[in-house]
């Protein structure tokens, strides 16, 4: 498992981290091979819909020998609860209108 922080327009993040070049990798998204030759906000993935609360998964396979290892993604536990100060506030909430007075 590697957590990242990217922006939509990264192509290379994995490269950079495992050290194997493009051609010995595919990534996938929801058990579909992701194109090489896009951005992440073209596959998908945006920063509106994947936080730290909420992560987007992508699946990773190598070639071995003269093919790809396959598909396989371990589920792994989840992510505490987050702290209130952390959580989104609602604008309309009791505890707001205290805080103002």
């Amino acid at each position: 498992t590697i957590f990242t922080d990217s922006k939509e327009s990264s192509t290379r993040i994995a490269k950079g981290i495992l050290k194997r070049p493009p051609d010995e990798q595919r990534q996938y998204k929801d058990d579909q091979l992701l194109d090489d030759g896009k951005t992440l906000g073209e596959c998908g993935f945006s920063s509106q819909t994947e936080r730290p609360q909420a992560t987007a998964t992508v699946g990773l396979a190598f070639r071995a020998d003269d093919a790809f290892e396959a598909l396989r993604i371990e589920p792994f536990s989840s992510p505490p609860e987050l702290p209130d100060v952390m959580k989104p506030q609602d604008s309309g909430s009791s505890a707001n209108a205290q805080a103002v007075q």
